[in-house]
């Protein structure tokens, strides 16, 4: 078998190394967590991509991972289901979008129905 000759920077995968030994690799910058208030979330019931069951996704959260997981758990919780939180959109096992939308509201946050 013969090897691949590599033409071109995007055959190497997006990696680039350096020699240079002052590089500094820049970090992202840490998102703050905006007042319930100022957030506009969306409520969209779905059962695509999970063998038919049932599922009630939040999505446009904007804040930090451990805010997220937090607002998550407190759904869950208040609901009695289970649920995961990853891409940032949090999932509730079950249509409880209507009871979902009305503990957000409670808590200050804007949701909005989205979908049938």
């Amino acid at each position: 078998m013969s090897k691949k000759k590599s033409n071109s920077l995007s055959d190497l995968g997006g990696f680039i190394f350096s020699t240079n030994a002052s590089f500094e690799f820049e970090k992202d910058e840490i998102q703050e967590t905006l007042s319930p208030n100022q957030q506009f979330l969306e409520a969209i019931f779905s059962n695509k991509g999970r063998g038919g069951k049932t599922a009630t996704i939040i999505s446009g959260f904007i804040g930090t991972e451990d805010d997220l997981k937090q607002l998550g758990k407190l759904l869950k919780t208040k609901c009695g289901v289970g649920g995961s939180v990853k891409d940032n959109e949090i999932i509730i096992q079950g249509n409880y979008r209507d009871k979902v939308m009305e503990i957000l509201k409670k808590e200050g946050y804007n949701v909005k129905r989205v979908g049938g």
